[in-house]
């Protein structure tokens, strides 16, 4: 937590502005200590920055104050008063945007990817923006290098410009300090992170405290980290066969956790089964079906607890891991299912 004097260090924005806001438009919303001075978490921090940078783009103070707390990013040009409201609406242009994402993208036009992104998040909210142009955009970008149309390169390029962009949402909303605890990770051997990194950005949205570990997590430093923080589920993410032998070896390491574990991830997607026979929870198809499973099973623990793996599911995991894949099969399931968690 941060005080007054601390944040205007950080920020730039006088105190006595933080008092104006909050009375004017109830934003920021500290905490008080003990002695009554107000206290700023690093979600108040991230937004107060989301404040000023409206405010440098000319967005009048009351605007600005709403567009923040609603979620929304700064962008080019002043945002519609009047945002599509219905689904119909938003899913016509999370489409368009997101075609024309893409198309920016693979020329690479990364000035004109901005401002595309830029304008959706006018217009739509984070969720929307995320699973409605930046999650089908990803899944363009896998397919096209599936089929050999575009190189690594610019698959590399692609995704570290849309990681970047899920990174400062993620900044900007911050974490939060009540809600059910939970662990996210990509398992041993999984480097794709992208989808896990939305889901992660839509279940804090919902309340859900998440802390994310990142890729390639050994299992046993995942159980330590889990009982140190004193985690309420654990979730985990494999894209495909490449990390399911290791996670299959180092399963054992989450022994005695008692906790919910969470699987999803393309390899999931494409064989659910496989999270039983590990020991664990399928988390659902996308971003917006595993939020629901996961709230749903936080709030009735003793329904979720995870089992030991099965000896004939052992054999089974293991004859499947070792079955030659092609490429392209491989890269279809990472690359297109990448944006669901």
């Amino acid at each position: 937590m941060f005080t007054a004097s601390e944040v205007s260090a950080r920020t730039g924005v006088l105190a006595v502005t933080l008092r104006q806001w909050e009375r004017r438009y109830g934003f920021p919303s500290p905490a008080r200590s003990e002695s009554g001075y107000r206290l700023y978490s690093p979600q108040d921090l991230a937004r107060i920055e989301v404040m000023q940078a409206f405010l440098r783009d000319g967005v009048p103070a009351g605007r600005a104050a709403e567009l923040t707390v609603r979620g929304f990013l700064p962008g080019e040009g002043q945002p519609l008063d009047n945002p599509s409201t219905s689904p119909a609406e938003r899913e016509r242009a999370g489409e368009a945007w997101s075609g024309a994402l893409l198309r920016a993208l693979m020329t690479p036009d990364m000035t004109a990817a901005n401002r595309i992104l830029a304008e959706a998040q006018l217009h739509l909210s984070v969720e929307d923006v995320l699973l409605g142009v930046m999650a089908p955009a990803l899944v363009g970008v896998g397919e096209l290098w599936a089929r050999g149309e575009i190189t690594v390169a610019h698959e590399h390029h692609a995704s570290a410009f849309l990681r970047g962009r899920i990174t400062a949402l993620l900044d900007a909303e911050g974490e939060a300090t009540t809600g059910p605890l939970l662990v996210a990770a990509c398992a041993p051997g999984e480097q794709h992170e992208l989808g896990l990194l939305m889901l992660v950005l839509v279940l804090r949205r919902r309340g859900v405290r998440v802390t994310y570990l990142g890729a390639n997590t050994p299992l046993g430093d995942l159980a330590i980290f889990a009982r140190q923080l004193g985690a309420q589920g654990i979730l985990l993410a494999m894209n495909g066969t490449w990390a399911l032998e290791a996670t299959q070896n180092q399963w054992s390491d989450l022994n005695g956790l008692e906790l919910p574990l969470f699987l999803g991830g393309g390899l999931m997607n494409a064989r659910p089964e496989l999270a039983a026979a590990l020991g664990g929870i399928y988390a659902g198809p996308d971003a917006a079906q595993a939020t629901q499973i996961i709230l749903q099973q936080l709030s009735d623990p003793d329904s979720a607890q995870p089992r030991s793996v099965e000896a004939s599911a052992v054999q089974e995991l293991q004859t499947n891991a070792t079955q030659p894949q092609t490429t392209h099969t491989k890269t279809t399931q990472t690359k297109t299912t990448e944006e669901k968690a």
